[in-house]
């Protein structure tokens, strides 16, 4: 089953509390939340991965 990161939104002013980001193929090992963005407040530095 292809993988799932739990991101949360740091964030003061973003309402975005957490999400789901799921894959459907192959990641490169390199790829992780600094290449994501909030999909809320567009922001790149206030992203966490939850850890579980």
């Amino acid at each position: 089953m292809p993988p799932t990161k739990e991101v949360k939104c740091t964030d003061e002013d973003c309402f975005l509390d957490m999400f789901e980001n799921h894959y459907t193929y192959d990641m490169p090992d390199d790829h992780g939340v600094s290449d994501l963005s909030c999909p809320v407040c567009g922001g790149t530095d206030c992203l966490e991965a939850i850890e579980l």
